[in-house]
């Protein structure tokens, strides 16, 4: 792996379900610790709507509709101006529709509202390591994951992980990619992102554990997770097992560009 972004379309994969899933977090972020704790009597008829609307837009944005999120999120921002979850999710919608500019305004304009709301710090940083500015987006996890009150961290190892190796430095990714995995074992996205570092850093047989737990669950499963495991075995020289995952990688998702690659044989092409 190279300094450049990852341009394997496993990376497109993973950058496409992340940013879905932080959607699902960005919803239910707080500015502060005051907001965790205040209950439904608490809240004034214009908060209760904001947040109705927030919570309507990250559902809309995690189902991939970024336009109808953007729709409620006028409506909640509308509602009450100052909600920093509103402008932390919209900086995702933004990026999601190729709008950096109005993304950075509103991830900045987040944490003018919240400077310690760790999620807004992880979005805005994962929306820097998509835009290549890796120093800085590292220095916005590292912020995130020393706020006292985060709980979210192993998603921010994540995205701190793939980051990295995203931008060549493959030692540290597995060491934080490792320690997202410790905290959150099951998410696939962890162990997928781990698994391709391990491959990139010849680690073969470690590579393979983290995948095999992937494919062993058919819905988590995908094309690309496939022909992952199809590589690592042919670089293991286990021409059989290569074989097998290649022909259920045919026969699961015949047109993808994976299959087409292991019909050519093309194990090593990034």
């Amino acid at each position: 792996m190279s300094a450049a972004p990852i341009r394997h379309r496993a990376g497109v994969w993973l950058a496409l379900l992340l940013a879905s899933w932080l959607a699902g977090c960005a919803g239910m972020s707080t500015a502060d610790g005051e907001r965790q704790i205040r209950t439904a009597s608490d809240m004034t008829d214009a908060e209760r709507r904001a947040n109705v609307r927030l919570e309507l837009a990250a559902a809309y944005f995690g189902r991939g509709q970024a336009t109808t999120a953007l729709d409620e999120l006028k409506l909640a921002l509308a509602a009450q101006p100052d909600l920093p979850p509103a402008f932390n999710l919209r900086g995702l919608v933004y990026a999601s529709l190729g709008e950096p500019k109005l993304a950075e305004e509103s991830f900045q304009r987040a944490l003018q509202l919240a400077p310690r709301d760790a999620d807004s710090m992880q979005n805005y940083g994962w929306f820097l390591c998509q835009q290549q500015r890796f120093a800085e987006a590292d220095a916005l996890f590292q912020r995130a994951l020393a706020q006292p009150q985060y709980r979210d961290t192993g998603r921010t190892w994540l995205a701190q992980g793939v980051c990295m190796a995203r931008s060549g430095r493959l030692a540290d990714a597995e060491r934080t990619l490792s320690r997202a995995y410790e905290l959150d074992p099951a998410n696939p996205f962890t162990a997928f992102s781990l698994s391709e570092v391990l491959y990139k850093r010849g680690d073969f047989e470690r590579a393979r554990f983290y995948v095999r737990r992937i494919n062993a669950q058919p819905e988590q499963s995908n094309a690309q997770t496939l022909w992952l495991a199809a590589r690592i075995e042919n670089r293991l020289a286990n021409a059989q097992a290569a074989q097998d995952f290649g022909r259920r990688l045919r026969e699961r998702f015949p047109q993808s560009t994976e299959a087409l690659q292991f019909e050519r044989g093309r194990y090593d092409e990034p």
